[in-house]
């Protein structure tokens, strides 16, 4: 290989990443293993719950000003806040060829974002079949 050719080579990147899951137009690179883009299908699956809790500040202050301010305080237990607990399962397949990966739900809006980077890996992966 001489420098000329060496300057032309480009390194690798993903065009969205999903977990331990990466995606261009050509291969879908897995720990499992490499498959080419066209060759594979998509499922997701919603293992995530959300939740309404009273937050631990919340609690605190409740405690704090009711002593304070002759029960009062109470009223800071009607502070509700949301919560997503749970993963999203992506599970990537094709011929002789299975990878699945787990994905934590941290914010309400991940759940979201992981459904848009699965649909783009399907249009990926649609306009690679012949």
């Amino acid at each position: 290989m001489t420098v000329e050719d060496s300057a032309s080579v480009t390194p690798w990147q993903p065009l969205v990443q999903i977990g331990d899951i990466s995606v261009d137009q050509r291969w879908v690179v897995t720990p499992s293993g490499s498959i080419p883009t066209g060759r594979v299908t998509w499922t997701v699956h919603d293992m995530t719950r959300r939740d309404q809790v009273i937050p631990t500040y919340a609690i605190v202050l409740a405690v704090v000003f009711s002593v304070l301010t002759c029960l009062l305080g109470l009223l800071f237990l009607l502070i509700k806040e949301d919560r997503t607990t749970g993963w999203l399962q992506v599970t990537v397949q094709g011929p002789e060829f299975v990878h699945t990966t787990h994905v934590p739900a941290i914010y309400p809006g991940s759940v979201a974002d992981v459904f848009a980077r699965v649909d783009y890996a399907r249009s990926l992966s649609a306009a690679a079949r012949p």
